[in-house]
């Protein structure tokens, strides 16, 4: 690599430090760097949502991805956790509420199930699951901390009984319950503000200890690649069809974030320079 090659490296690595400071617990990136490996965070945010206190997880992973289905599209879970009894749970950090749309959470939702049944095994032996979409603003505009959707028998009146749960939980909710304090320490930049020591002292760690702090370079490299190679592929992909472009903005975000230019997005993701800058001006991209 020659001196200039270094000097943009130098240069990313300094604005990746910049942007580090910036994080909170609800931007994904920094999401993915708080519950990797950390079974006693995922399983503390999960008792105070879901309010089973007794909640015991067995597995957490971040960034899990699922595509069981030839031709299906496919997702990356921000975090996929399950517990003792073999419940599954999705937890999303959503930013925007494009990203929050109800369709998301049912796709979401039945691919785990696709995930979690092989073949020959009877449809009662799916796990319960549940779709937790943490949102920065209140979905729904109710003003409730938590808004719970499950299906029901509408000609009964009765649940339906399918082990399918959706969450939405309002981040911009504030009180002194654990659950208003634990939006409050998501929306935290600092550790010393929150108030959760456990949630804290992660947020110290990856920000604060030289060790953590070159785990969330790494993280932030690894997403800037896989970004990049998924917009490549998208942008060598014949036509331009709806569902690729949408694919097509998402990635221009999360590049975006990443501090790409417009230009190295537009070549990445095969579009225009002015699509993506038009994309990056709008409020929800």
């Amino acid at each position: 690599m020659g001196a200039a090659g270094w000097q943009r490296q130098e240069q990313r690595h300094q604005e990746d430090l910049q942007r580090l400071r910036g994080f909170r617990p609800i931007d994904d990136t920094f999401m993915r760097g708080l519950f990797k490996e950390n079974i006693p965070l995922a399983e503390f945010v999960l008792r105070i949502i879901t309010g089973k206190q007794d909640l015991i997880l067995t597995k957490c992973e971040t960034q899990a991805d699922f595509k069981r289905v030839t031709g299906a599209r496919s997702i990356c879970l921000d975090a996929y956790a399950t517990d003792s009894t073999g419940k599954k749970y999705d937890i999303e950090v959503q930013r925007s509420d494009n990203g929050a749309d109800p369709h998301r959470a049912r796709y979401h939702s039945s691919m785990m199930d696709v995930e979690n049944l092989d073949e020959k095994q009877d449809y009662r032996e799916l796990p319960d699951t549940y779709v937790i979409f943490i949102t920065e603003n209140d979905y729904y505009k109710a003003g409730e901390p938590l808004y719970v959707i499950e299906n029901r028998n509408l000609t009964l009146n009765k649940p339906f009984d399918d082990g399918a749960h959706i969450l939405y939980v309002n981040g911009e909710y504030r009180d002194d319950s654990d659950l208003g304090r634990l939006m409050h320490d998501f929306n935290c930049t600092n550790a010393d503000d929150m108030n959760f020591e456990i949630l804290a002292e992660k947020t110290r760690y990856l920000k604060e200890n030289p060790k953590g702090v070159r785990e969330m370079c790494k993280v932030m490299e690894d997403l800037r690649e896989e970004s990049f190679a998924e917009g490549r592929a998208e942008g060598r992909a014949e036509g331009q069809t709806e569902g690729r472009r949408e694919q097509a903005q998402m990635t221009a975000r999360n590049l975006s974030v990443q501090g790409l230019s417009a230009e190295q997005i537009a070549q990445a993701v095969g579009f225009s320079v002015e699509a993506v800058k038009e994309w990056l001006a709008q409020k929800n991209v």
